[in-house]
């Protein structure tokens, strides 16, 4: 970011100051509430209003759009730009539409003039005034404004995010709009397997009837196969059994050498835990020593900070005194100047004056260019008559 002149640092340093100030006193004057004034009814159907014009002013350009849409659908193939655009136009149409709805519903639902909308304007004001005084600060400092550029994308970042939530809760709805009609179809096929398969249970049923009949003579059978089959099995059993009594002499050795296993495990572990306490310990000692080595780093550096703040108050001061001293001094040239332009200007009227009156005296014939008395005789005729001919 390039670095702002000294000058240009200076009017924007003034300016944001008057911003934040402003801001400042309106924070101060802004209510907690509007409920129970008397024209907290007029606001809000002010508010009302203007998002019912909104509406309207949508509305007809939609019926515009299409209208025009249906002319270039019946036009030729070159419209088919312009067609594209049309309906990009109409989508953008309805999704303002669509956001204007739902602030009408929001407005209708919660009063514009309740606390929470007005502890949002505050925090916003407090969010400016915040940013306003630490671009002042960086613009005092270091002549730069990378602050404001990055707060305004920070922000431009959140809207955008918010934008894409409220586009996949719309998706979201209409995901749940197409799942309630697919739940409907479901609904009904599965009523159409029902009645089916309770036709199926009649069959059955009767299929079942049947099979008693049957199961009745094959069960006799069965019972014969049955007994033969437990006594090969209790042979089975014998012989199996004989195998688990070896098994579980196995099992009883390997418990035993699991449990002389754990015995060393447990010794293991309890040397481990003593060498964990230890150095635990240590640990703990070197927590409150770094503990008290960074709070002594952070008392000097307040200290150090107070001081800076200190030194840029006096130089705040310092420059206002002198920036006083410049303006008196600028007045006082200024004053000068004007002065010598006016003694120039009454002096170039004096000669004009002068200039004026010395041709009247001459036109005249005033005081010293007034006509010398004639002499006698014909010296003074030959004398006035060159005096004529000097005068042509």
């Amino acid at each position: 970011m390039p670095r702002l002149k000294p000058i240009d640092s200076i009017l924007i340093s003034t300016v944001l100051e008057d911003c934040a100030d402003q801001l400042s006193i309106l924070g101060g004057i802004i209510p907690s509430t509007y409920e129970g004034r008397p024209d907290a009814e007029e606001i809000v159907g002010d508010e009302i209003g203007r998002i019912v014009d909104s509406q309207k002013e949508l509305g007809n350009k939609y019926e515009s759009l299409i209208a025009k849409r249906n002319e270039l659908k019946g036009g030729s193939k070159s419209n088919m730009g312009k067609l594209k655009d049309t309906e990009h136009e109409i989508e953008g149409v309805i999704a303002g539409i669509r956001s204007t709805t739902q602030h009408f519903a929001k407005s209708l639902k919660q009063s514009p003039l309740t606390a929470d909308n007005l502890q949002k304007t505050q925090d916003d004001r407090q969010f400016l005034e915040y940013v306003i005084r630490s671009c002042l600060d960086e613009v005092m400092e270091g002549q730069t404004y990378d602050i404001l550029i990055d707060s305004v994308t920070m922000e431009q970042e959140k809207k955008a995010e918010l934008q894409n939530m409220i586009l996949r809760e719309e998706s979201g709805r209409k995901r749940i709009k197409q799942l309630q009609k697919n739940l409907v179809e479901v609904k009904k096929t599965q009523e159409t397997e029902m009645q089916q398969r309770n036709e199926m249970i009649a069959h059955l049923k009767d299929q079942l009837q049947e099979m008693k009949a049957k199961t009745n003579m094959e069960g006799k059978y069965v019972k014969k196969g049955a007994e033969v089959a437990v006594s090969q099995m209790q042979k089975k059993c014998f012989l199996s059994e004989k195998d688990m009594k070896d098994e579980i002499e196995k099992l009883h050795r390997q418990i035993e050498e699991e449990e002389r296993v754990n015995q060393e495990i447990e010794q293991y572990l309890r040397t481990h835990h003593a060498d964990l306490e230890e150095k635990l310990e240590y640990w703990m000692e070197k927590y409150d020593k770094d503990v008290d080595a960074k709070q002594h780093e952070l008392d000097v550096l307040k200290a150090s900070k107070a001081n800076d703040l200190a030194r840029l108050q006096e130089l705040t001061k310092l420059y206002a005194d002198y920036e006083q001293v410049v303006v008196e001094d600028r007045i006082e040239k200024e004053k000068a100047r004007r002065k010598a332009e006016q003694e120039a200007e009454e002096l170039k009227s004096c000669i004009k004056v002068q200039s004026w009156w010395r041709g009247i005296m001459v036109r005249k014939q005033l005081g010293p260019y007034s006509k010398k008395k004639k002499k006698k005789g014909k010296k003074g005729k030959k004398s006035g008559k060159k005096g004529k001919k000097k005068k042509k």
